[in-house]
């Protein structure tokens, strides 16, 4: 398949307004390995072949363990690999991701009270919002992977 539309060019004050979001990522107290490990599990559950692609090589470039990337998709069956932190952030991001099964719930989100901030929850979910729109723009526009 080939990419349909560039949105940059076709409508570049929305996607000016989508950097602007990048942009915030990048003022955040989210450490960014936890930012790259919420952008690729919201990819993988969106099938976002051009998010995973740039995001996991990020990730590495972070310092990631491969192993984790590979494993990202199973998390629960691999929970030795991932700090509690770590699960709970994955689990806010599958809910907003799935946000249609039945949200945020109590659970998760007084897990998470538990051990972040309001700011850092709030960051989390922002993360977790701001990748899934990214996706949408990705999967619709079919993106390209790179080459290499």
């Amino acid at each position: 398949m080939s990419n349909r539309l560039n949105i940059a060019k076709t409508d570049s004050a929305a996607y000016k307004a989508m950097l602007g979001l990048v942009s915030y990522l990048q003022n955040i107290s989210l450490n960014h390995t936890w930012q790259e490990l919420i952008k690729i599990r919201a990819s993988q559950i969106n099938g976002c072949a051009h998010c995973l692609d740039l995001h996991t090589r990020d990730a590495v470039k972070l310092g990631e363990k491969s192993q984790r990337i590979y494993l990202l998709n199973a998390w629960r069956e691999a929970l030795e690999l991932f700090s509690f932190e770590e699960q709970v952030i994955l689990q806010i991001t599958e809910e907003i991701t799935l946000v249609n099964q039945k949200g945020l719930s109590e659970e998760t989100y007084n897990k998470a009270k538990k051990l972040f901030t309001e700011k850092q929850i709030a960051e989390i979910i922002m993360t977790a919002i701001i990748i899934n729109a990214y996706n949408r723009i990705g999967i619709s526009t079919l993106m390209p992977i790179s080459k290499g």
